[in-house]
């Protein structure tokens, strides 16, 4: 169901996916799932929602354990314009 967020995201635009992203982690199914808050950061980065973004960055930084997930979520945190 991610996956075909992303998909929506790339086809129909990105507020059309977020807002399926948003819903999956609305019902709670995957709110410990890193990629699900991952994937919400950059859609929001893509929408310039930076706070939006800002949050579920660190969200998925809570749930990543791995170094080079961990470096490349904080790259994309520290490279958002500051609020």
């Amino acid at each position: 169901e991610l996956n075909r967020a992303a998909a929506v995201a790339m086809r129909d635009g990105v507020q059309a996916g977020l807002a399926l992203v948003d819903a999956i982690l609305a019902r709670g199914e995957l709110a410990d799932y890193q990629p699900a808050h991952a994937a919400r950061a950059d859609l929001c980065r893509r929408l310039g929602r930076h706070a939006d973004a800002r949050s579920a960055y660190g969200r998925a930084l809570e749930l990543t354990r791995q170094g080079p997930a961990r470096r490349f979520l904080e790259r994309r945190l520290a490279d958002l314009p500051p609020s």
